[in-house]
C-alpha cells in the first residue's frame, strides 16, 4: 500500500483496485475554505474606504476556488451594498462564521470578535495611548491581529499603503487653502469630488500668481503631492535655485533630509547615518522658510530627529510661510503648529505663534493658516480603495492561502493567541499601562 500526503486541511482517502489481489490506495487534497469577511469601517469620524472593491472581490475568487468572501452592509462606504451584490456577492450583517475580518481603520472594541484574524491599520506599534485598550481588548479576546503598517519585504520595504493618495490629497487642500486665504480662487473639497479625474478637473481653476511652495519628502507621501504639484503645470525648481533666485511666476521645490538638515559636528551628510542617528542632527529648514509661502510636509519625522522648525523660529520676521498643509500629520511634532488632526469636513484651523492659540482658519487673516487632516485617503475613497485593493489581492492574500517562505504575514502578525508575538513583545509594558 502506497500513501501519498500533502499539507491538505482535509484529506480525503480514494481507493482503486488495480487487480482483485492488490490495491492502491493515496490520499487527495481538498483544501479547507478560507471565508473572509469584509467589516464596515466603525471609526469616528466615519471612513468611506474599504479594503476590498467589488472588482477585486471577484479577482480574488477567480484566482482562489478556496475563497469564499462576504460583505457587512454599510450605509457610508464609497461603493454601495447594491454594487456588491450584483456582481453576485453576498452581503452578511453577523460575520462571526468567517476566519479572517478585513478592514481599514481600527476596530471598535465592542464589535471584535475573539479568535478571528483580524487585518487593519491598528496604530498601537507606536505605544499610541488613545489604542491601548485597543490592543488590550485584543490580547483578552485572543485575536490575531495583523497590522498593513508592517507587510514589508525582507529588506523592510512596505508592501501596501495609502501614502501616495495621502499625497494626492494633502497637497489639493494645500492649494484649496491657499485660494481661501488669498482669495485668487475657489476650488471645492475633494471629498465632494466623485474621483480623481473630477478632482484633477478643478485645478484648472486655480491661480497661484507668483506663490512659492514647497515639499519636504521623498517617499510614497511625497510622491503621491508631486504627482498633483505636476498636474498644475507649474516650474520645479532646485533647491539651489530656490533659494538663490526670485521669480515672477509660481513655482514648487521638493527637498531631502540633506536639504534640511545637517550633522551637528559638520561631518558629511550619509543617509543611513541619520536614519540611524537622527539626534545627532539640527534643522537648517530657516533658509528655506524665508522663501516659501505654502509649505507641503510630506516627510517621514521620527521622534528623535530635530524638528524642521520651532515655534519661535516663526516669530523672526524673515519666517514667510503663511499655509501649511502637514499631510505627515505628527502631532506636536516636526511641524511644531500642527497641535491637532483635523477632519475631512473641517480640514482648517488657523494658529498664532505668539500666544500658541488656534484662531479662524481664514477670517480674520491669521498668521498662518493650518491643514492637518490625518485621513486624507479617505476624501477619495474610491480610487484609493481600488489601488489598496489590488495590492491586496495581488501579493498579500494569497500567501493565506499557500506557503509563505519571506514571512511576510509574520512580521506584521502584532499578536496571536493571546500573547504578542516575539517581534512585537516590547509592547508588553505599554499593554500593562507602563
Amino acid at each position: 500500500m502506497a500513501t501519498f500526503h500533502t499539507r491538505a486541511s482535509h484529506p480525503t482517502t480514494h481507493i482503486f483496485s488495480l487487480s482483485s489481489r492488490f490495491k492502491f490506495y493515496y490520499t487527495k487534497t481538498v483544501p479547507k475554505k478560507i471565508k473572509i469577511g469584509i467589516l464596515r469601517e466603525t471609526k469616528t469620524p466615519p471612513d468611506k474606504r474599504v479594503a476590498l472593491t467589488p472588482k477585486q472581490i471577484l479577482e480574488l475568487q477567480q484566482q482562489s476556488l478556496n475563497f469564499e468572501i462576504v460583505v457587512q452592509p454599510s450605509e457610508l462606504r464609497c461603493y454601495k451594498d447594491d454594487e456588491f451584490t450584483s456582481e453576485g456577492i453576498v452581503l452578511q450583517e453577523d460575520l462571526s462564521d468567517c476566519d479572517i475580518l478585513i478592514g481599514v481603520k481600527e476596530v471598535v472594541i465592542q464589535s471584535l470578535i475573539p479568535g478571528k484574524t483580524y487585518f487593519f491599520f491598528s496604530h498601537v506599534v507606536k505605544e499610541q495611548l488613545y489604542n491601548r485598550d485597543l490592543l488590550q481588548a485584543i490580547l483578552n479576546k485572543k485575536i490575531r491581529l495583523i497590522d498593513y503598517e508592517y507587510l514589508t519585504s525582507r529588506t523592510g520595504i512596505r508592501l501596501i499603503a495609502f501614502g501616495r493618495w495621502a499625497g494626492i490629497v494633502g497637497v489639493y487642500n494645500g492649494l484649496r487653502g491657499w485660494g481661501e486665504r488669498t482669495g485668487f480662487y475657489s476650488i471645492k473639497p475633494a471629498h465632494e469630488c466623485h474621483d480623481r479625474q473630477e478632482m484633477d478637473s478643478q485645478l484648472d481653476l486655480v491661480s497661484l500668481r507668483n506663490a512659492r511652495i514647497l515639499i519636504s519628502g521623498g517617499g510614497r507621501v511625497a510622491q503621491g503631492a508631486m504627482e498633483t504639484m505636476q498636474s498644475l503645470g507649474i516650474r520645479e525648481v532646485s533647491p539651489e535655485t530656490y533659494l538663490k533666485e526670485d521669480f515672477s511666476e509660481a513655482v514648487f521645490c521638493r527637498i531631502d533630509p540633506w536639504n534640511y538638515v545637517e550633522h551637528q559636528d559638520g561631518m558629511k551628510f550619509d543617509l543611513k547615518h541619520f536614519f540611524d542617528h537622527p539626534s545627532e542632527y539640527k534643522s537648517i529648514f530657516a533658509q528655506y522658510a524665508k522663501h516659501t509661502d505654502l509649505y507641503i510636509a510630506a516627510h517621514y519625522w521620527d521622534p528623535d530627529s530635530p524638528r524642521m522648525f520651532e515655534i519661535n523660529d516663526m516669530l523672526d520676521p524673515d519666517f514667510r510661510i503663511s499655509m501649511i498643509a502637514d499631510i505627515s500629520c505628527d502631532i506636536n511634532g516636526s511641524v511644531p503648529c500642527t497641535t491637532r488632526a483635523t477632519t475631512i469636513a473641517e480640514p482648517f484651523y488657523g494658529y498664532d505663534p505668539k500666544t500658541g492659540k488656534e484662531l479662524a482658519p481664514f477670517e480674520p487673516l491669521p498668521p498662518v493658516s493650518m491643514m492637518t487632516v490625518d485621513n486624507l485617503p479617505g476624501e477619495l475613497p474610491r480610487d484609493a480603495s481600488s489601488e489598496f485593493a489590488g495590492v491586496l489581492v495581488r501579493d498579500i492574500l494569497p500567501k493565506l492561502n499557500q506557503e509563505d517562505p519571506e514571512g511576510v504575514i509574520k512580521r506584521a502578525t502584532i499578536a496571536e493567541n493571546g500573547k504578542l508575538t516575539e517581534k512585537y513583545s516590547y509592547l508588553e509594558g505599554y499593554v500593562r499601562g507602563q
